[in-house]
């Protein structure tokens, strides 16, 4: 008997675009069709994937994808119509394959990675009340990008559609252009100027994998990954974080723009190359503001120098940054994570599945981390990532086994703090899973407040400060700490777990009007809901708490008030037990309640 594939549930922005008059097209001419459909389905794909869609079914002229948030869904729409249209510019307008696009934020069923369900019916729907050429949003959407996008929305009513009961609110959407110069794609990718920094800035972008062997991507990510470490030791510097650098990953960039989105004035970019047993790094530093290149250079040597490599590559730059800007101090990062190139070759893997953020990703990364500390039970860092990700899984409520989980974590960040004293990215990470896993929150602030003063260019850190002041009912530091972490990461993927925590720290301060709003911005977070429930709870928004409880229960249906009250290391007994109360206001049931 065959076995039955999964089907599970969640939210997302739905993507749902198709070709308008392509059985006419078709009629007209199937092989001119075609190759144009064929070249602008790579352009539709192309985009998807830099805005962090994920296409789900394809069929003839169509397309769905989905996406993690609405901005991110209606951007890739906006700038899809308008990459289009540069493309079919010279085709006569008869023989033009003009493609109409629908976005919808909803639950959706997802299974062996198809989508399906009412929210993909009603992004489909809104597809076919599309122009050619054009976008159409839900009334959901618009709530979410009205206010964060440079658009112009045409309210076109409630509309009744085919195979739906009730209505929907349609918008159709424009671009607010400032100048006739500007460009639909220039005012979408258009943010707040950031201030460079008062000491000097840079950003090291994702190198190219040259190797012949695509696999060997992780190699490469991992490389630049240490750089971006050894570069943050440096107290003189300011380093953006990984993940806001690698959203450029893939992408033809220019550099002039990445110096203003992220708010710097150089720029690393290079390649790695690994064949047999050597290893060749590129690299080229870049002035942001006039495109210059201050520096290129070559490095060489077998895979057992790749340390002394990463050495030089990062001494070339910061001798090249500190001569321009004159300083007179230099210092030196010369720290080995482990000497056993197997064990670190298992870490590299492991970072490269951590940024996946999700159950099945975190358990591959669990036994590539293991491994690597199997090797050599030295290796800090791999401790440190080892109690990293058990914290995680406790944070998204996907432990197998919590008791064991649980006991791993605290050993593991206990392991790499005896080892990584000194070492700013294993206080940060070890103080922070002892703080969240062993309710040792005052021990773990101060071993991420010492890992900061060690290392104070790492965003991940400054987000954990964060947390665990929230923990402490100290919000306002909190907050300081956490606008630090969006600074030195303007970019990054993880900016809804920086949203999170603010609306944490709002809540703990009482004002549940500012958790609520942050809390709006990220439908697809479990603890953003539970966020939402206490404080439409405490708020005395009963309703709508109740609201918000539903959709825990629908994501966590083991969700337990007293569990939860417990699981998040409040250490104000104030503030436990209103977050306990508003977890029950919300029909949150408790576990004694349960009993009974």
């Amino acid at each position: 008997m065959a076995k039955l594939i999964e089907t599970k549930r969640r939210l997302a922005a739905i993507f749902a675009a198709d070709v308008e008059g392509y059985s006419r097209l078709m009629g007209t001419d199937e092989v001119a069709t075609l190759s144009a459909l064929t070249a602008l389905l790579e352009i539709l794909d192309g985009l998807i994937a830099t805005h962090g869609g994920r296409v789900a079914n394809t069929a003839g002229d169509s397309v769905l994808a989905e996406f993690g948030s609405a901005v991110d869904a209606v951007r890739c729409a906006m700038e899809a119509q308008e990459a289009l249209a540069k493309a079919n510019g010279p085709v006569p307008e008869r023989r033009r394959v003009n493609f109409r696009i629908g976005v919808h934020v909803g639950d959706i069923m997802f299974r062996a990675g198809d989508l399906f369900g009412t929210g993909v019916n009603i992004a489909a729907r809104l597809q076919a009340l599309a122009k050619a050429g054009g976008v159409c949003i839900s009334g959901v959407t618009y709530d979410q990008v009205r206010n964060i996008l440079p658009l112009e929305f045409t309210d076109l009513g409630a509309q009744s559609v085919k195979n739906l009961e009730e209505p929907i609110r349609v918008y159709e959407v424009k671009m607010q252009l400032e100048s006739a110069s500007s460009t639909p794609k220039d005012m979408l990718n258009q943010r707040r100027a950031l201030v460079l920094p008062d000491r000097p800035s840079i950003a090291v972008l994702p190198f190219e994998n040259m190797s012949a062997d695509p696999e060997q991507d992780y190699f490469a990510d991992g490389m630049v990954e240490d750089i971006i470490t050894e570069l943050s030791r440096f107290k003189s510097l300011f380093v953006i974080a990984r993940n806001s650098s690698f959203t450029y990953k893939g992408m033809a960039v220019d550099i002039k723009r990445v110096g203003r989105e992220l708010g710097v004035r150089y720029v690393l970019e290079g390649s790695v190359r690994r064949s047999g047993g050597r290893v060749r790094i590129t690299g080229q530093l870049i002035d942001s503001a006039t495109g210059v290149h201050l520096w290129a250079d070559r490095f060489d040597g077998s895979k057992e120098d790749v340390f002394d490599l990463q050495d030089r590559v990062t001494a070339s730059v910061v001798g090249q940054i500190f001569s321009r800007v004159q300083l007179d101090e230099e210092e030196r990062a010369n720290r080995k994570p482990t000497t056993d190139l197997e064990a670190y070759d298992y870490y590299l893997r492991g970072m490269s599945r951590v940024w996946k953020w999700n159950k099945d990703d975190s358990e591959r990364a669990l036994a590539l981390f293991s491994k690597a500390v199997e090797l050599d039970d030295n290796f800090a860092l791999a401790h440190a990532m080892l109690s990293n990700v058990y914290t995680f899984r406790k944070q998204i409520r996907v432990m197998d086994d919590p008791d064991q989980e649980t006991k791993r974590a605290v050993h593991h960040a206990q392991r790499c703090l005896e080892l990584g004293r000194e070492d700013g990215v294993t206080l940060v990470l070890g103080g922070f899973s002892l703080a969240y896993m062993a309710n040792e929150v005052k021990f773990g602030a101060d071993c991420i407040a010492r890992g900061l003063s060690l290392n104070p260019n790492l965003a991940w850190g400054w987000l954990c400060s964060g947390w665990v002041n929230s923990f402490l009912g100290a919000p306002q530091t909190a907050l300081e700490h956490l606008a630090q972490a969006e600074r030195l990461s303007p970019r990054d993927p993880s900016l809804p777990q920086i949203k999170l925590a603010c609306a944490l720290a709002h809540f703990v301060a009482g004002r549940y009007e500012d958790a609520i709003r942050l809390t709006e911005e990220l439908p697809n977070l479990l603890g953003a809901w539970r966020i939402k429930a206490v404080s439409y709870a405490m708020s005395g928004d009963l309703y709508r708490a109740a609201d918000a409880g539903k959709k825990v229960l629908q994501l966590d249906p083991t969700a337990r008030a007293s569990v939860l009250a417990q699981w998040l290391p409040l250490q104000r007994p104030e503030d436990r037990e209103r977050y306990r109360k508003g977890l029950l206001a919300a029909g949150i049931p408790d576990l004694a309640l349960m009993r009974g």
